[in-house]
């Protein structure tokens, strides 16, 4: 089946900005995530084209390759410096020639593989070849797999390592012990080098990369590296003001003053709390404590009276 136009898998323009890939990637993965699709073989399929897809459009470098010479161009790029590094040996047509030498094997210098080669030189001299065919692409990196996996918001601050175990295209299944950086974010992918596919004629191996999904958290809400914590204040505190305490992602409270006439909803900051910046190693994010104002309940004769007379004053 021919692979889709990896614009059209993620739903944006060839002329898309990184934002909106990332965008568009982490919505579409969260969608077909295989945890939601339990024995899904289509969206595990669509998972990984997913996947695929980011992996390209989210590279610049890739990116370009990609809108010059579509899903081939990891063949072309890779018959280049095959080409490039035969150096000046001398082809079968001489050493400049378009087949040979310098310049490696090419077509209006567009780089071929060695299966197109080889039907070249079939319909030239009537496909009489015999034995081991030549490789002019050279060696082969192995490709790269997709893995998704789960972590708790407090394994995404810690950091964690998990066992995991990744199925190769020949149906073996090895087991591999991978660490997930903290500091991680909902949708990212983590690369771990050289756990991919085998390589071929002495190519690398592929790498591994974990599409991670974090699972929602009943106290904290994420913003980048920001986290937000409701806090409970009774209302008494809230108006007279007092000390409350603030839970964080390290299983620690802090404690918190507040000044008197706290509102409803107010955001108080706990600067180099939240989550760890994995692109600025040693830093933190920060933590907002948002105040929910609790009323009394079960109010006695007495509360009541004090509250009616408070609303007369205020003329309420």
């Amino acid at each position: 089946m021919a692979k889709r136009d990896y614009y059209e898998v993620l739903g944006v323009s060839r002329t898309a900005p990184e934002k909106e890939i990332r965008q568009a990637y982490r919505k579409l993965a969260r969608k077909s995530h295989p945890d939601l699709h339990p024995n899904d073989k289509q969206a595990e399929a669509r998972f990984k084209e997913i996947g695929a897809a980011y992996d390209v459009l989210s590279d610049a470098d890739k990116r370009k390759k990609y809108d010059r010479w579509g899903h081939d161009w990891e063949k072309i790029e890779q018959a280049q410096q095959a080409g490039a590094a035969a150096g000046a040996g001398a082809g079968p047509f001489g050493g400049n020639s378009r087949w040979g030498g310098s310049r490696g094997a090419t077509v209006n210098d567009v780089p071929i593989d060695d299966e197109v080669l080889g039907g070249l030189f079939d319909s030239l001299f009537g496909g009489g070849r015999t034995g081991r065919r030549t490789t002019v692409g050279g060696p082969r990196s192995g490709e790269d797999y997709d893995h998704p996996i789960t972590v708790t918001l407090e394994e995404a601050f810690t950091g964690a390592t998990r066992l995991i175990q990744v199925q190769g295209a020949d149906g073996s299944v090895r087991k591999i012990e991978v660490k997930i950086p903290a500091g991680v974010s909902d949708g990212s992918r983590v690369r771990v080098a050289g756990q991919g596919g085998p390589g071929r004629g002495g190519g690398s191996a592929g790498d591994l990369y974990l599409a991670v999904s974090i699972q929602p958290d009943p106290r904290f809400s994420r913003d980048g590296s920001d986290l937000i914590v409701a806090v409970d204040v009774p209302l008494y505190t809230a108006i007279l003001g007092g000390e409350v305490h603030v839970p964080t992602p390290k299983g620690t409270r802090l404690a918190l003053k507040l000044p008197p006439n706290t509102q409803n909803g107010q955001r108080f900051r706990l600067g180099g709390q939240g989550m760890p910046r994995p692109e600025a190693p040693g830093s933190r994010g920060d933590l907002y404590a948002e105040v929910r104002v609790v009323l009394p309940t079960n109010l006695s004769e007495r509360e009541r009276g004090l509250f009616q007379e408070l609303a007369g004053q205020r003329g309420g």
